[in-house]
């Protein structure tokens, strides 16, 4: 197993737990109950100590009295009257594990592999200042325990965001451009060249996939499916890319298709001329790198997204650009913090090349029309994307400072 920062979320808190390379340690936590009713030996065989959460430096992370290296679990409990975020941190401040929105009068666990070094607990109880404990020092064991990640902050993600953006405002004249292509054939009757341009217009808008949450309505006004309306594709509500799509391949002729491509080409260029003023989220942008391999395992491979054209798979080749665009952009500074991105990088190249050879042996189809082999390989490289992709999710989670 690689490095990989693992967020496993436990009732009302979550834990933040760092897996090391190499080891069979589990990438999520399991919830425990209060360790004051632990029996001596617990059941992981780890060794446990139980500290507290509070919002007083002097009690923040008490309890741990005989500290020592290696792999354990802090069974970390809120003794106050709000929830809570409590990190261990070592002097560079880098994270080694953490619990996150954990309530009153409950206990959660963080497993950690502690080497050598000085480690503190930091207390950030709602609606209180941040408060940090005593400095706990570790002077026997391994040089080295960890994995830690240094937290990234807002300073450090808008200068990305305002790269992405201004990649996303490139990119849309090539959307708008393919768009009006398409709704220029729909309108002169010509539906052989309107089902031809439908895929080019379609992949570009794709491409544009990490922004999506900044499109709001108009997104998915523009590539949202029947999902939840009564009608199905025939519900007046269902617009857009896939409105056009079952159109095309399901044999609805011309006159009744100009309207919803109208409203396409419409929507795509109130999208392109509203993006000069819309502000993305910096955090956001870590999330959408792994949402993006996300939705196209929940749409694309399923065949959800798939309206008569047979091309989701080409859709989940082009969210792969969108993906590797982001990757890109937040490289600077996921390269000192997670040493599975060389695995991320391969699981890029492998998932590409493995959808380009299928398209190069008779074009696109769909997932339910490819053999058995070939789905099961394309779903496992998916697969693999998507669990290396959840560590950048998690080490662009920022995090409370204060």
């Amino acid at each position: 197993m690689t490095l990989a920062v693992c967020l496993a979320l436990a009732g009302t808190g979550g834990a933040l737990a760092l897996a090391l390379p190499g080891t069979d340690a589990p990438r999520t936590v399991a919830e425990r109950t209060d360790p004051a009713d632990a029996p001596d030996a617990p059941a992981d065989g780890l060794p446990h100590t139980a500290v507290e959460a509070s919002d007083a430096s002097e009690t923040c992370g008490k309890g741990w009295q005989h500290p020592r290296a290696g792999l354990q679990v802090f069974d970390v409990r809120n003794n106050t009257t709000s929830a809570a975020e409590v990190y261990l941190t070592d002097t560079t401040g880098a994270l080694l594990g953490e619990v996150d929105g954990l309530a009153p009068g409950t206990t959660r666990p963080i497993r950690v592999t502690l080497g050598r070094g000085t480690y503190t607990f930091r207390c950030l109880v709602e609606d209180t200042d941040a408060v940090t404990g005593a400095p706990v020092r570790i002077s026997a064991g391994p040089a080295r325990g960890g994995p830690a990640v240094l937290p990234v902050n807002n300073h450090d993600l808008i200068p990305v965001a305002l790269a992405y953006q201004k990649w996303v405002a490139g990119g849309f004249g090539g959307v708008v451009d393919r768009v009006d292509t398409l709704r220029d054939a729909v309108d002169r009757g010509d539906l052989a060249a309107a089902r031809k341009a439908w895929l080019p217009a379609h992949l570009a808008f794709v491409r544009l996939g990490g922004a999506y949450g900044a499109f709001g309505d108009l997104g998915s006004a523009v590539d949202g499916t029947d999902a939840g309306l009564p009608g199905g594709p025939h519900d007046p509500d269902f617009t857009g890319f896939h409105r056009v799509e079952y159109g095309l391949w399901h044999g609805e002729p011309a006159k009744t298709l100009r309207g919803p491509a109208d409203r396409l080409a419409a929507d795509v260029g109130t999208l392109r001329s509203e993006w000069a003023d819309t502000r993305m989220d910096p955090l956001d942008l870590g999330l959408r790198t792994h949402e993006i391999t996300e939705d196209s395992i929940q749409q694309d491979l399923t065949g959800r997204s798939d309206f008569g054209s047979g091309t989701s798979l080409a859709s989940a080749r082009a969210g792969l650009d969108g993906t590797a665009e982001l990757v890109t952009l937040l490289r600077p500074l996921l390269t000192p913090r997670d040493t599975g991105l060389p695995r991320i990088d391969g699981g890029l190249r492998t998932t590409g090349k493995d959808l380009d050879a299928l398209a190069s042996r008779g074009g696109w189809r769909a997932p339910t029309a490819l053999p058995r082999a070939d789905r099961e390989r394309i779903d496992a490289d998916f697969g693999d994307l998507a669990e290396q992709l959840a560590s950048v999710a998690v080490i662009f989670d920022v995090r409370r400072t204060s």
